[in-house]
């Protein structure tokens, strides 16, 4: 997965975890062009769109676009699987996910994401992160 998006029908990103580094405008320019893309197409279109060399797969829920990249080879109906469990998460922790729970809990979907696709090692990364290191363990001495 290259990235995930999730914007509001008036076109307003409420999250963005991107998996491929690139610099903020090239961020800001690719956000823009796939928002504008997906509010123009119709609902009763496809769910899968060629963009670039991507694969963009991306499913409305309520007030709420979820889109993600993926590779070109990538199988887009595990992609929107993914999304799916990924809303069913939310709705199991805010209890009916909205908007406004993402506005307000940016930090928690962000987490629930991570430990979603990362498959619980986020916490341990975090952890690891936190964990208080001597100079000799950072410099690799130990």
């Amino acid at each position: 997965m290259q990235f995930m998006l999730l914007f509001s029908r008036q076109g307003k990103l409420r999250l963005q975890k991107w998996y491929v580094p690139l610099s903020d405008k090239e961020r800001k320019k690719i956000s823009r062009d796939l928002v504008q893309t997906i509010l123009a197409r119709k609902p009763k279109m496809c769910s899968f769109l060629e963009w670039r060399d991507l694969k963009i797969v991306y499913k409305r829920y309520a007030s709420l676009y979820f889109c993600c990249a993926v590779e070109d080879q990538d199988n887009e109906l595990i992609t929107l699987e993914i999304i799916h469990r990924y809303v069913e998460l939310l709705d199991k922790y805010f209890g009916s996910v909205c908007e406004l729970d993402i506005i307000f809990n940016f930090e928690k979907a962000y987490f629930i994401l991570d430990e979603f696709l990362l498959g619980g090692e986020a916490d341990l990364l975090q952890e690891e992160a936190e964990a208080p290191r001597s100079v000799l363990e950072e410099i690799g001495l130990t």
